[in-house]
């Protein structure tokens, strides 16, 4: 195996190769095997041992029950949850996020822009029994949530195509694929100053989301999901206002960190 090839971006092929096993282990609901990971990464089975067998040594991956597949490990967990203690907006938004729980009852996400993705860093569930799937770490592509468009209109028309990898792929039968068309729809969330995810990224679910932050262009923002079946006008229209008092509550956090 050759730790050191690099190629012409400067990466080291090991490396890159160890991030891509922990990336796709990440994304996937089941155990994967050696064949698995070496087909999905074009990674030579040969060198893949190799690199697994080190993982497994430092906790990034571990071997399910019948030792022939592999999850992401615990180590994994360890750095995350060091992300998390430190990402000040996790810090900042904890009790903003309490009190939308409480207000609207109605699942509650704070995320950030990485690339052609948003990431959820913390989330609320909502007190019905009927609620939005999600996770701390789930990523979902940025043009079909409210938080990735919201914070995606925050930037120049010309750097949105930055985050799209195209062609735009349907998560929904709603998901807006044309680039006309969702050029159109970030026109209008910068237009309100909130954006929605009209069932986009989960059909029969309704999301809204304001950008957090005093300066630009803004990289987290807070979200309200709720289901069509339990969403009016009445509803809507709160969902929206306890959104923005939250973004203006977190303005002033904000300015006392940056004055400190």
């Amino acid at each position: 195996m050759d730790l050191m090839a690099d190629d012409a971006t400067g990466s080291v092929k090991s490396a890159d190769r160890a991030l891509s096993i922990l990336e796709h282990l990440a994304s996937t609901s089941e155990p994967q095997s050696l064949g698995d990971i070496a087909k999905s990464l074009d990674i030579p089975k040969s060198s893949l041992h190799g690199l697994l067998r080190t993982m497994q040594n430092r906790g990034w991956v571990q071997p399910d029950g019948s030792g022939l597949r592999y999850w992401i490990g615990p180590h994994a967990l360890t750095v995350g949850a060091s992300y998390l203690a430190r990402d000040r907006f996790v810090a900042s938004t904890t009790q903003i996020l309490d009190e939308l729980s409480l207000q609207l009852g109605e699942t509650v996400h704070l995320g950030s822009l990485d690339g052609p993705d948003i990431v959820y860093l913390a989330k609320r569930d909502a007190r019905h029994s009927l609620r939005l799937v999600s996770g701390i770490g789930v990523r979902l592509p940025a043009y079909a949530t409210a938080l990735g468009k919201v914070l995606l209109s925050e930037l120049p028309p010309s750097a949105v195509g930055n985050h799209l990898l195209l062609p735009l792929k349907r998560l929904t039968p709603h998901t807006i694929v044309d680039v006309d068309a969702f050029a159109a729809d970030l026109e209008a969330a910068r237009s309100r100053g909130y954006a929605i995810d009209e069932q986009e990224s989960t059909e029969g679910v309704r999301c809204f989301a304001v950008a957090l932050g005093s300066t630009g262009p803004r990289t987290h923002a807070i979200s309200c999901s709720v289901p069509l079946a339990r969403l009016d006008s009445e509803f809507q229209a709160q969902v929206v206002s306890s959104l923005r008092q939250a973004a203006d509550s977190f303005e002033d956090v904000d300015a006392n960190l940056v004055s400190i």
